[in-house]
C-alpha cells in the first residue's frame, strides 16, 4: 500500500485496450503522480462482460475501478483526481507570492517561500513533478547515491511544501494572467480570482515533437514522450525505438531495457559524447540489449489505429523498420503560451528573458530606477526559475536552485516595494 498525499491508497485497477489513447493519458498521470495501479487488458465482449458486467459498448473503456468500489467510466485525469480530493479551491484571494508550476523549480520556491513565512500558492495545471516527474531514475541529484525516480522527488518536495505552509491547486488551468503596477493578478478556469505581490513563472517545459504526419493522431498509441515510465511493464519482449541523444533520452534506454528485448536509440548527431552524461553513455554502451544509431532521424510515422512502423534515414539510406512503440526525448520547448500576449519579454525560441539578458528595448516602460535582478522579467516583481528561463542550465538542481533563489529576490522586491 502506498501512501499519496496523505491518504493510504491500495492500486486500483484499469481496464483498457491495448494501445489505447485514453488509456495511456490515465496511465501516466497515475506514474506521474505516484498512484499504485494494475492495467487489465480487455479486448473483446466476452472479456468486458468477465472483468466489468457490460460489452465493449457499454463500458465505456477505459475504466477506472477504485479500491473504495467507485468505478469512472472513460475518465480524465481532473477526474481523477478529484477523485482522490486533490483538487480543492484557494483558502484565500491574496498572496504574497504566486507559483505558477509544480515542477522542482516551482516546488523549491513554494519550500522557501513558505518557511520563510510568506504566504504562497502554487498553479499547477497537472500533475505535481512537471517533466521531471516522468524521469525514470534521477542519478546526479546531490544526495541519493542511487538515484530516485521523477516521481518520488516530486512527492518529496510536494510534502514538504505542504508541511510548512504552502498551498497548491493541482489541475487548475489560468485562464488569464495580469502584472503591472506591483500587483499580480489570475483567473483560474473554476472562477477563483487571485492577486498577489510577486509571482514566480516556473511553468517548465513540454516535450518537442518530431513535426511529422500522424504524431499527434499517435500519441498514447504506440507514440511517446519522455522515458516512458508507465510503459516500460508493457514492453516485454518487445523491439522498441527512442528519438534523442541528451540525458533524458539515455535514461528512457535504461529503462525500458530492463523489460524490452531490444532497445535501439537513434541518435540525430554524429555522437553522444557531447550531449550526454559520461555515467549514462558508459551504462548504455555496455548494456547487452541496446544498439545506438548515429546519424539517424525518424522520417515517417505508419499506422492507422496505433502505431505499426517507421521510416527511418540513417546517413542518407532510407529503411522501413516494424515498430510497435517509439519514445521521443528531442528536448522541450517553453510553456509560454501564456505570456505570448502580456508585455513579458520572451526569446525568439520562446523562454522567458531575466536579469541581464534583458536588452534595452525590453526595458522601454521598466519603472524602477534599479535595474532588473537576476531572475527578474522586464515586470517588476515577475520572477522565472528552471526550465522556462532563458538560458537557464537544463538540470533539476539548476532548478531547484533557481526557485530558492528566486525566493531570496522576491523578498529584497517586496521590501524595496512594500517596506
Amino acid at each position: 500500500m502506498t501512501v499519496v498525499g496523505e491518504v493510504a491508497i491500495a492500486p486500483l485497477l484499469v481496464f483498457e485496450r491495448s494501445f489505447g489513447r485514453e488509456a495511456f493519458a490515465i496511465r501516466d498521470y497515475l506514474t506521474r503522480s505516484g498512484v499504485p495501479f494494475q492495467t487489465v487488458i480487455v479486448e473483446t465482449d466476452e472479456d468486458c462482460r468477465t472483468q466489468l458486467g457490460s460489452g465493449l459498448a457499454e463500458a465505456r473503456l477505459p475504466v477506472v475501478a477504485f479500491p473504495d468500489g467507485t468505478r469512472l467510466a472513460d475518465p480524465t485525469p481532473a477526474q481523477i483526481a478529484e477523485h482522490f480530493g486533490w483538487i480543492k479551491r484557494p483558502q484565500r484571494s491574496e498572496y504574497d507570492v504566486l507559483v505558477y508550476g509544480a515542477g522542482p523549480a516551482g516546488l523549491s520556491a513554494a519550500v522557501y517561500a513558505a518557511s520563510e513565512g510568506l504566504d504562497v500558492a502554487v498553479v499547477e495545471r497537472d500533475a505535481v513533478g512537471g517533466q521531471a516527474g516522468s524521469s525514470s531514475l534521477i542519478e546526479n541529484y546531490l544526495g541519493f547515491a542511487h538515484g530516485i525516480s521523477g516521481a518520488a522527488l516530486a512527492e518529496q518536495a510536494r510534502r514538504q511544501a505542504i508541511a510548512f505552509g504552502a498551498e497548491l491547486l493541482v489541475m487548475r488551468h489560468s485562464l488569464s494572467r495580469s502584472f503591472g503596477d506591483h500587483h499580480m493578478q489570475a483567473e483560474l478556469a473554476d472562477g477563483s480570482r487571485l492577486s498577489a505581490r510577486a509571482v514566480v513563472c516556473a511553468t517548465g517545459v513540454q516535450w518537442r515533437r518530431l513535426g511529422l504526419p500522424k504524431e499527434d493522431e499517435l500519441e498514447g498509441s504506440g507514440v511517446y514522450y519522455g522515458a516512458g515510465t508507465s510503459e516500460a511493464s508493457s514492453c516485454v519482449g518487445e523491439h522498441v525505438y527512442i528519438v534523442g541523444g541528451a540525458n533524458s533520452a539515455g535514461q528512457a534506454a535504461m529503462n525500458l531495457a530492463a523489460h524490452a528485448e531490444r532497445v535501439t536509440v537513434l541518435v540525430r548527431g554524429h555522437s553522444l559524447s557531447s550531449t550526454m552524461s559520461t555515467y549514462l553513455l558508459r551504462r548504455l554502451l555496455a548494456a547487452p540489449n541496446v544498439e545506438i544509431l548515429v546519424d539517424t532521424t525518424v522520417t515517417a510515422l505508419h499506422g492507422e489505429d496505433r502505431l505499426r512502423g517507421l521510416t527511418i534515414d540513417s546517413a542518407g539510406t532510407t529503411t522501413d523498420v516494424p515498430v510497435s512503440r517509439l519514445f521521443i526525448c528531442i528536448g522541450g520547448s517553453p510553456n509560454t503560451a501564456w505570456a505570448r500576449d502580456s508585455a513579458v519579454a520572451l526569446d525568439p525560441r520562446g523562454f522567458l528573458l531575466t536579469g541581464g539578458d534583458l536588452l534595452p528595448e525590453h526595458l522601454s516602460a521598466w519603472p524602477l530606477r534599479r535595474q532588473p535582478l537576476h531572475l527578474e522579467t522586464n515586470q517588476p516583481g515577475v520572477f522565472a526559475a528552471g526550465d522556462v528561463r532563458a538560458n537557464s542550465i537544463k538540470r533539476v538542481a539548476s532548478a531547484v536552485g533557481e526557485g530558492a533563489m528566486a525566493v531570496s529576490l522576491v523578498h529584497r522586491y517586496l521590501a524595496e516595494t512594500f517596506g
